[in-house]
């Protein structure tokens, strides 16, 4: 079953999409939306496009949201890389450990976007964020964004936009540390390989057929998310830049060079 898109207009995002998507006329597009099914409500995926700088912000864990009577609003996501002009950034965690006073500090006064970790990226990086990680994406960037369904962020810097800012909420939750190095991957080319294994959620990158070790790992209902040549859901075909429900592996076929991500909710 495909699920139904959403195009989001953003201040930040695209007069003119890349392939295979399509831009509304006079519209500036930033986010495309797969609306979740109602069997599978607690996984979101997105593509990201970006032409200018999004905020800096965090994301609480359901500890937090649940300790403040939110409920299971806590956020864990993971980022992509599909494209990236030469050059472009993504802002992930800080350069050293850094305490809530000082964090509050450089908020106020911007100095916050000297103090994060800018990696430069290409097609092929992949990020998993915990919540609680300080982050932010830089222009030039198309993600594709694997995450919790939860609407919960936090603003703590947003380059002088009429934006609503959160920072004491993001003072309390916001982690100060470094961004762990093990949570950066470049995934090789042509070849089906695990990027995420819980605790939230699965995700991995299926080239071809999946290997005996993805296959016992799903059961039921799941996620696809085509990149490249023909995946048929179903039997149906699924193509790039759509996302469809298929209710096993099983009913997932690929050509020879069929590529797909395939995402399942944990819990």
């Amino acid at each position: 079953m495909l699920l139904p898109a959403r195009k989001v207009e953003k201040p930040w995002g695209l007069d003119t999409l890349p392939p295979p998507f399509a831009t509304p006329d006079g519209q500036r597009i930033g986010e495309i939306w797969f609306e979740p099914p109602r069997e599978m409500p607690d996984l979101l995926v997105k593509y990201l496009f970006t032409s200018e700088k999004l905020s800096i912000q965090c994301h609480p864990s359901h500890a937090q949201t649940e300790a403040k009577g939110l409920g299971r609003q806590g956020k864990e996501e993971c980022w992509l890389v599909v494209d990236a002009e030469p050059g472009a950034t993504l802002g992930i965690g800080f350069t050293g450990a850094i305490d809530a006073e000082t964090m509050r500090a450089a908020a106020l006064d911007g100095s916050i976007e000297q103090m994060l970790t800018w990696h430069e990226v290409e097609a092929g990086d992949f990020f998993y964020l915990p919540a609680n990680t300080v982050h932010a994406i830089g222009p030039g960037c198309s993600i594709i964004e694997i995450q919790q369904n939860s609407d919960i962020t936090y603003r703590l810097f947003d380059y002088g936009r009429p934006r609503e800012l959160h920072l004491e909420e993001a003072l309390e939750v916001a982690d100060g540390s470094p961004y762990p190095a093990k949570l950066h991957r470049k995934i090789p080319a042509g070849k089906s390989v695990t990027l995420v294994d819980g605790p939230y959620f699965t995700l991995d990158r299926v080239v071809g057929r999946a290997s005996e070790d993805i296959a016992t790992r799903y059961y039921g209902q799941l996620l696809v998310i085509p990149r490249r040549g023909d995946v048929l859901v179903e039997g149906e075909p699924v193509w790039p830049g759509q996302c469809a429900l298929a209710d096993s592996l099983g009913e997932v076929t690929f050509s020879k060079d069929g590529e797909a991500l395939i995402a399942q909710p944990l819990g």
